[in-house]
C-alpha cells in the first residue's frame, strides 16, 4: 500500500522590486487561520529588507510618476481584471484569515475589487479636483498642479486583510507614488496573493513592495528612513503609543504622516478623497500669456 501523501507546505517570500526574494534574515513564521490551523509559512522581514524595499520604490518612482494619468489608470484597471481572475483564492484566504462566512468573504473580496476599480477611475480626475487656475494681477497664467510626493510607507490594516489593504495601497499609487507596504502580520496571505497579481500585471517592478512579519520589525525603520517621503499609519489603529513613536521618528525628515484612527474603521463604505490627496504635493506654475 502506498504511504499517506504529505502535503507540500507553502513558504511565501517577500515582494521587492518586482521579484520575490527571501528575507535577508532567513526567518519565517507560521500563518494560521482563526482556529489556529496551519495555512502557510511567510517570510519575516527585517530592517535590511525594509531598506531594500525603499531603494526599489525610489528606483521605480521616476518612471511611474512620469507616466500619464490615463496610463496609470489603465494599468490599475488591468490589475482589477487579474484580481477578478483569482477571486476564488482571495475568498478562501479572507475567509480563513478573518473567520468570515463564505458569503461575507465573497462580499469583502468583491468590495476590494470594486474599490480598486474606483481608485483606478480617479487617475485622470485628481488634477481637476485638487488643481486650480489661479487669478493673478498680471499677464500670466498661474496653475497649481498636484504631483506625487515620492515613496510612501504604508502600514496596512491588521484586521481587514484585503479590502483594507486595497483601500490604503490603491490611492497612493494611482496618483504616481510608489509604496512599501507592511502587510497585516497575522493575515498576510491576501497581501502575498496581491503581490503575485502585481508581478504578472503591467505595474512596473518596485511600484509596490510588500513586507510580511511583525510591524515592530519594519515600521520603525520605514518611519525613520530619510528616503521615505510619507507614511500611512493605518496599521497601528488602536495603538496610540506606537503611533506616537512612529510620528516622532517620521519628524526627522518632515514626512507627511496620515495618522491612524482610534480604532480600525469599517472599510466597506465608499471612501472620500482623503487618502487620494494625502500624498500629493502642489506645484505652482507661472506662464506669460501669449507666449
Amino acid at each position: 500500500m502506498p504511504s499517506e501523501r504529505l502535503a507540500v507546505r507553502k513558504t511565501y517570500k517577500l515582494f521587492v522590486g518586482g521579484k520575490f526574494p527571501r528575507s535577508e534574515s532567513g526567518r519565517s513564521y507560521e500563518v494560521t487561520d482563526v482556529r489556529g490551523r496551519f495555512l502557510a509559512n511567510a517570510a519575516q522581514a527585517s530592517r535590511k529588507d525594509a531598506r531594500d524595499a525603499v531603494s526599489a520604490a525610489r528606483k521605480a518612482f521616476g518612471g511611474w510618476a512620469a507616466a500619464t494619468a490615463y496610463n496609470r489608470g489603465q494599468v490599475l484597471y488591468r490589475v482589477a481584471e487579474l484580481l477578478e481572475g483569482r477571486r476564488a483564492q482571495f475568498v478562501e484566504e479572507v475567509q480563513a484569515g478573518e473567520g468570515l462566512t463564505a458569503r461575507r468573504a465573497e462580499a469583502a473580496v468583491e468590495a476590494a475589487i470594486d474599490r480598486w476599480v474606483w481608485y483606478a477611475g480617479w487617475s485622470d480626475k485628481v488634477a481637476a479636483v485638487h488643481g486650480s487656475a489661479n487669478p493673478v494681477a498680471g499677464p500670466y497664467f498661474d496653475f497649481s498642479v498636484p504631483e506625487p510626493t515620492g515613496v510612501v510607507a504604508v502600514l496596512a490594516p491588521q484586521a481587514s486583510s484585503l479590502l483594507g489593504l486595497v483601500s490604503v495601497v490603491a490611492p497612493a499609487i494611482v496618483t504616481g507614488n510608489t509604496v512599501v507596504v507592511a502587510s497585516s502580520h497575522r493575515r498576510p496571505l491576501p497581501a502575498i496573493t496581491l503581490s503575485e497579481v502585481l508581478a504578472t500585471s503591467d505595474v512596473p517592478g518596485g511600484v509596490v513592495n510588500v513586507l510580511t512579519g511583525p510591524l515592530s520589525d519594519t515600521a520603525p525603520t520605514l518611519a525613520s528612513h530619510m528616503d521615505v517621503n510619507a507614511i500611512d499609519l493605518a496599521g497601528v489603529a488602536g495603538d496610540p503609543e506606537q503611533a506616537t513613536a512612529l510620528e516622532v521618528a517620521a519628524a526627522d525628515n518632515l514626512k507627511r504622516v496620515l495618522r491612524p484612527p482610534a480604532t480600525e474603521p469599517d472599510w466597506t463604505p465608499t471612501p472620500g478623497t482623503e487618502r487620494l490627496l494625502a500624498h500629493l504635493e502642489t506645484k505652482t506654475v507661472w506662464h506669460p500669456i501669449g507666449v
